[in-house]
């Protein structure tokens, strides 16, 4: 099992309501799901919780059989560096990069720079002519290509999308998901999709809804 969850509950400081409440549920290596659910419901604190850029209150977060719960803030950051891989919204990238070196940097950070990997990449994702730009230079699309491009760079086991396309028109939404979807697919990964987005939700062959803290 790539991913294992169990009775996974949430609260956050000054507030009375839990964000999640006993969420549970499994993911198998290569298996694609969409995350839904109203804002605020907890969507991107559950990816959070996944990827350890956050502690569970309560239950058991496992990525390949590895509790990341048990783990400290170390351990955490060298699961993400060497399984889990994290899209945001916001793209994320460093802006005093150029786009060659934005998508070598997360690999080389896990150690696991494959030129060849970076290579197939960039022509996959139509990047070749924009490598000596910096983000600033890109399109709304084109930035979050490149957040895509270094994300899947290292190869993880298990990829992490929170709204990647939310601040995308629908036409370029629909194509860098079909780009994210093949790409994945194509190392056998696990996909975890949040979107607030019915039509793309409905792409993917597996859905999960968060409602009142719990899945439905």
């Amino acid at each position: 099992m790539l991913l294992s969850l169990r009775d996974i509950t949430k609260t956050y400081s000054g507030s009375a309501t839990a964000v999640l409440r006993g969420v549970t549920f499994d993911l198998e290596r290569g298996e694609m799901l969409a995350l839904t659910g109203e804002s605020g419901s907890g969507k991107s604190t559950l990816l959070h919780l996944i990827g350890g850029l956050d502690t569970a209150d309560g239950g058991v977060v496992a990525v390949e059989g590895v509790d990341l719960t048990a783990l400290d803030d170390t351990g955490r950051a060298a699961i993400r560096r060497g399984k889990v891989g994290v899209i945001f919204q916001q793209f994320n990238l460093i802006p005093s990069l150029t786009v060659a070196a934005n998508i070598a940097f997360q690999a080389r950070i896990a150690g696991h720079h494959d030129t060849n990997r970076n290579r197939v990449l960039i022509d996959r994702l139509g990047l070749r002519d924009h490598l000596h730009k910096y983000p600033e230079q890109l399109s709304g699309g084109q930035q979050q290509r490149v957040a895509i491009a270094r994300t899947l760079a290292p190869q993880p086991d298990l990829v992490l999308a929170d709204e990647p396309t939310g601040n995308l028109d629908e036409a370029t939404a629909d194509r860098v998901l079909t780009l994210l979807q093949d790409l994945v697919a194509e190392t056998g990964a696990g996909l975890i999709l949040v979107t607030h987005s019915e039509r793309l939700a409905a792409r993917l062959p597996r859905r999960l809804h968060l409602q009142g803290g719990h899945l439905t």
